[in-house]
């Protein structure tokens, strides 16, 4: 199933490389030496599966963890850790069976309650884990997470009168229930995340010398502990057996905080995979890497998020005549050479569900009803964009801020936050001023996954303010609908309501032009942005 679901996204001669690692492939031998492979990272955020929600965690965790489903080639879940997982009748009692005998590197046992004891205490609320909203999917969520009396007001939560969700039922050491607070077709598809790998008993001990050093199930363990703005090191774990295992000794994950230097590494020898070629170097690449340069198809699609909750951009009219005044097919054409496409829909065209231009005319550019609709709504004279300077994001924010310059007659400025993570602390918490870029990786193949996270009113990552009643009761009525179908009709009619409201404006979908050295093969990135840790060999 691996193997099936790795080769819809390769061409060239990765796919050549790939028939090879499948001749040697379950060898288990390490064939690939002592010397570590290397892939360039941003610092993550976190290592801790519940409060690992964005991409460079992600993928380190790939390697420390085997989820409970993983994805075919029509983006179907199949079990991995799970030996099955059924719903009842109207889906809202989901049994899990864990495949037998399966260890953590430190020897313990996987069992049912080293998922039922991390699921609790990423749900519970006073953690303040990043995937908390996960967990909101099983009954008791709301007594470990108790509201607000006063919302952002001087009072405070109160504490939670429960660590465990009642929706968690221990059946016995292999085998749990998961009761729902509705039905929800899609659920197995959610259990693939990050956010529901399970911990050994070590992790809560002391679950701050946990995240330095993670204690997984998957087929890497670590080697020593997070060398912060520097490495992380991974080794193969002798005793994996949940699938094929990895073709080499060690992986190092090199932390960067410029993709320009990931790029230059690459070149000199000191890299072997840059997950994805800065575009000022795409042009080069080309020839300096050949057949070595690679396009991914991704589920990740840029977007710019206005924060709704100031005063300057809370007028809908502002919104939209921002939006009219970026010209997305200028920007993808001359700063990403096309390797980024124009998106003017809010779901990623690799789920089911996706419609072209669902935006309308609001994503259309129209420069001049742009500014008149700007000036006549009172937008703001300054307007700020915030990225994250570790990403490669200065190019196109200033392309953008160009073109806001000269057709709402405004001066715009691009505001760089050192790293990912500091910018992701700064709008959760709302301490930055301005619009920021945000770009997202689906967490498992939904429409429902660019919808309930990203603008739900609760919503996980939610940083716009943005909240419509209308909006999540049609994205609640989808989870809950009995087929597939009916489902998407839901959200599609949820995403016509953010058309209009438009906390965030859709900019471009991306594909991932990757570069790797001479020193390896099989080089895979998923629809999660992830290098696949299990087909990477050595040349």
């Amino acid at each position: 199933m691996r193997g099936a679901k790795r080769a819809k996204w390769v061409v060239g001669a990765v796919a050549v490389a790939l028939a090879a690692t499948a001749c040697g492939g379950g060898s288990g031998d390490g064939g690939g030496g002592e010397e570590p492979v290397s892939i360039g990272i941003s610092e993550p955020k976190h290592l801790i599966p519940s409060t690992t929600t964005e991409t460079e965690g992600s993928q380190v965790l790939s390697a420390l963890f085997t989820p409970l489903v993983e994805f075919d080639e029509n983006n179907e879940p199949f079990e991995v850790a799970a030996e099955s997982i059924e719903p009842n009748e109207d889906n809202t009692v989901w049994t899990v069976k864990l495949k037998p005998g399966m260890k953590f590197h430190d020897g313990t046992d996987v069992t049912s309650d080293s998922y039922i004891n991390a699921w609790n205490y990423g749900a519970y609320g006073p953690n303040a884990h990043d995937g908390n909203y996960f967990f909101n999917f099983i009954q008791g969520y709301d007594a470990l997470n108790p509201a607000d009396p006063d919302g952002e007001g001087e009072q405070t939560a109160p504490e939670p009168t429960t660590d465990k969700l009642s929706g968690l039922v221990r059946v016995d050491d292999t085998t749990f229930e998961i009761h729902l607070n509705a039905p929800f077709s899609g659920f197995k598809s959610v259990l693939g995340y990050t956010a529901f790998y399970p911990l050994p008993d070590a992790a809560f001990e002391d679950i701050e010398a946990y995240e330095q050093a993670p204690i997984g199930n998957g087929p890497f363990k670590m080697v020593g502990e997070w060398q912060h703005d520097q490495l992380i090191q991974v080794e193969a774990f002798e005793d994996y057996t949940y699938t094929d295992k990895p073709l080499v000794d060690k992986i190092d994950f090199k932390i960067y905080q410029s993709e320009d230097t990931q790029y230059n590494d690459l070149i000199a020898g000191e890299l072997d995979v840059v997950k994805k070629i800065p575009t000022t170097q795409l042009a080069a690449a080309e020839s300096e890497l050949g057949d070595r340069l690679q396009m991914f198809e991704a589920s990740a699609y840029q977007m710019l998020a206005f924060p709704t909750y100031q005063e300057e951009y809370s007028n809908v009219e502002v919104r939209r005549a921002i939006s009219m005044a970026i010209d997305r097919d200028a920007i993808s054409e001359t700063i990403f050479q096309g390797s980024e496409v124009p998106a003017r829909s809010f779901v990623s065209p690799v789920v089911a569900g996706y419609r072209e231009n669902t935006c309308g005319e609001w994503c259309e550019f129209d420069p001049e009803r742009a500014r008149e609709m700007y000036e006549a709504a009172g937008g703001p004279d300054t307007i700020n964009i915030g990225y994250n300077a570790d990403g490669g994001h200065k190019e196109w924010v200033d392309a953008t801020c160009n073109q806001l310059n000269t057709n709402l007659g405004v001066q715009c400025n691009g505001t760089p936050v050192a790293k990912f993570a500091e910018l992701l602390t700064q709008v959760e918490e709302k301490s930055f001023s301005g619009m920021f870029r945000m770009g997202w990786v689906m967490d498992y193949p939904s429409m429902e996954n660019y919808l309930g996270p990203l603008y739900s009113t609760n919503g996980s990552s939610n940083y716009y303010g943005y909240s419509n009643p209308e909006f999540d009761q049609l994205v609640e009525e989808g989870r809950q609908a009995p087929t597939e179908e009916e489902a998407i009709a839901k959200w599609q009619q949820a995403e016509d309501i953010l058309a209009q409201d438009l906390p965030a404006i859709p900019l471009r979908t991306v594909t991932n032009p990757t570069g790797f050295s001479e020193n390896v093969t099989g080089v895979h990135l998923d629809l999660f942005d992830r290098v696949d840790v299990l087909t990477i060999d050595r040349a």
